[in-house]
């Protein structure tokens, strides 16, 4: 039993800096716009072929970038692979706007698990919190049948759900408007920004239903 322990602690510092790195912070918020603005600058002014070759060339510099440094490479790596499909996805249909349905499209399929897993009462944030840094205990009671952490958790799981949707829906609309500008707007501003503000708001209320349990 004593062996196991240390094997999971391992396990989930491993998950712990896989989520840190995947997240990115600010530069993985650059990596991820520079891209996408220099797609829709150069599309205006030199058209939608040379706009795919620099968005692709840019992502490939900024990879480049980190790996010389030694930096975390995820979210570069992911980033890469992102805007490649999105630039095939844009020279397939020929219109710029193309280049944003990846993206839209993914913010629905990731929006359907976060909602399911509210439905059946294992919202997603309190899996993974649960799983990251489990909820100190006196006795074997799961987390999911704490009410104080079952809400905080499930509150957090659907502030993550309205971002997904509020992503796809705002960028779908747009996209019928043929604004692809404004969708290279609205992709970067409800991207990292919205991510922070659904992050802090729900490490306040489960910091608050953490404090609540364990003081019980």
């Amino acid at each position: 039993m004593s062996e196991d322990r240390p094997v999971k602690a391992d396990l989930r510092e491993t998950y712990r800096q896989q989520l840190v790195n995947s997240i990115g912070g600010w530069q993985g918020a650059l990596i991820t716009a520079i891209p996408t603005t220099v797609f829709v600058i150069v599309n205006v002014t030199a058209g939608l072929k040379p706009a795919i070759i620099a968005a692709v060339a840019t992502a490939l510099v900024l990879t480049g970038y980190r790996l010389v440094r030694k930096q975390p490479v995820q979210q570069a790596l992911s980033g890469l692979f992102g805007v490649v499909i999105a630039a095939i996805i844009a020279a397939r249909t020929g219109q710029a706007r193309g280049y944003f349905l990846l993206g839209i499209w993914t913010s629905f399929v990731y929006a359907v698990p976060f909602a399911i897993s509210m439905l059946v009462k294992r919202p997603l944030v309190g899996l993974l919190w649960e799983f990251l840094d489990p909820t100190p205990s006196d006795d074997d009671t799961p987390w999911h049948r704490r009410r104080p952490l079952l809400m905080a958790y499930t509150w957090s799981t659907l502030a993550a759900t309205l971002v997904f949707l509020a992503r796809g829906i705002v960028q779908l609309r747009l996209y019928g408007d043929k604004a692809t500008g404004w969708l290279a707007f609205a992709r970067i501003a409800m991207g990292y920004p919205l991510f922070a503000i659904a992050a802090g708001f729900a490490v306040l209320i489960v910091t608050r239903a953490r404090r609540r349990v364990t003081a019980a």
